[in-house]
């Protein structure tokens, strides 16, 4: 995973900000309350507002964790949050059924990485392990890792640009189960690194178990990640996933038997993979290529190149850099006949 330099981490708010989609007729007129002096990053309220008019009915808020956040301070604004926050008070004024839910899951909470932390810890909670341990152990390691806070913003704006049936930032932190999945081995990923492996693999059971996603703790994944549906996908303990690359439902990036060590993929930056493609063994797909769906690879993929079949092979190439941002993964009539 690639590392976030202080330069990098201080220009994501502004290079997010540049993104966002709330339409400019959708805000209340009650932005101009906003308090600009107050601390950016993750200030309580983004924009002043009165509950008792959005909110009917009240869920009870969870207590703030005292923690630390590494490097919180020094950054001028979160426009990822500040969307969030918005969208989830517009349908909490929608559709006031769900306004105690929308209250509880983002709107009680004063950053990103609480919501997200309660979203997550509710939806993989079970009879044995409570969703208060579950936050405790969320909160802990994102508040503390610069790399997963960076990484959760720009996984929910890969989703939001790359998905057409991502309708908000709001509606992939709350219900986008290939997010969800997602996040949760980044903090599987970090605690098994710290040497807490039963930890991270009880946190990839579950994931597997709720989600349908199974990704070895070991599993080194980037940035700016689509796992479209998420549904099937199993990336194996050695795989390595570049940034900017996306994956649809039913990816396997698997070993070819009971080798160790090394032995399972490595998806270079920007490629895009079909559903239901199967990679196998310690094998490199370059940068940008595309793996269309159901193929079956066995050796290593060109960069920029797109591959088909059972055994994949290389039936042209791309025009795109990063394929996986255009998302264009179909090889229609037109393209092979230019191919011919």
């Amino acid at each position: 995973m690639a590392c976030v330099s202080d330069e990098s981490w201080v220009a994501l708010p502004k290079m997010l900000s540049d993104r966002l989609s709330l339409p400019e007729d959708d805000r209340r007129d009650d932005d101009d309350d906003d308090d600009d002096d107050q601390p950016g990053f993750f200030r309580s309220e983004s924009t002043a507002y009165r509950l008792e008019k959005v909110f009917p009915v009240y869920a009870l808020g969870i207590p703030k964790p005292e923690s630390d956040p590494v490097g919180l301070a020094s950054v001028s604004g979160d426009p990822i949050w500040d969307a969030v926050r918005e969208e989830a008070k517009l349908e909490a004024e929608k559709e006031p059924i769900l306004s105690s839910f929308l209250y509880a899951s983002i709107l009680a909470h004063d950053c990103l990485e609480h919501a997200l932390g309660f979203v997550l810890a509710n939806r993989l909670q079970n009879p044995t392990l409570l969703a208060t341990q579950l936050m405790d152990i969320f909160y802990d390691v994102m508040l503390h890792d610069r790399d997963i806070q960076r990484s959760v913003r720009l996984d929910v704006q890969a989703f939001k640009d790359r998905d057409p049936a991502c309708l908000s930032y709001c509606s992939a932190l709350l219900y986008l189960k290939g997010y969800h999945s997602l996040q949760v081995h980044r903090v599987a990923h970090s605690l098994w690194n710290q040497g807490r492996k039963v930890l991270a693999l009880a946190l990839q059971s579950r994931i597997s178990e709720v989600f349908g996603v199974d990704i070895h703790p070991a599993a080194k994944i980037g940035e700016g990640i689509l796992l479209d549906h998420g549904t099937g996908v199993v990336i194996g303990e050695t795989a390595v996933v570049g940034n900017k690359v996306s994956l649809m439902h039913g990816v396997t990036l698997g070993g070819t038997g009971k080798g160790i060590g090394d032995r399972h993929p490595k998806v270079s930056d920007g490629a895009l993979i079909g559903a239901s493609v199967t990679v196998l063994g310690n094998i490199k797909i370059g940068r940008g290529a595309m793996i269309a769906a159901g193929s079956l690879v066995l050796k290593d993929v060109p960069p920029h190149s797109m591959v088909a079949g059972i055994p994949a092979k290389v039936i042209g190439y791309v025009d795109e850099i990063d394929p996986s941002l255009t998302m264009k993964h179909d090889a229609t009539k037109d393209f092979f006949e230019n191919v011919a």
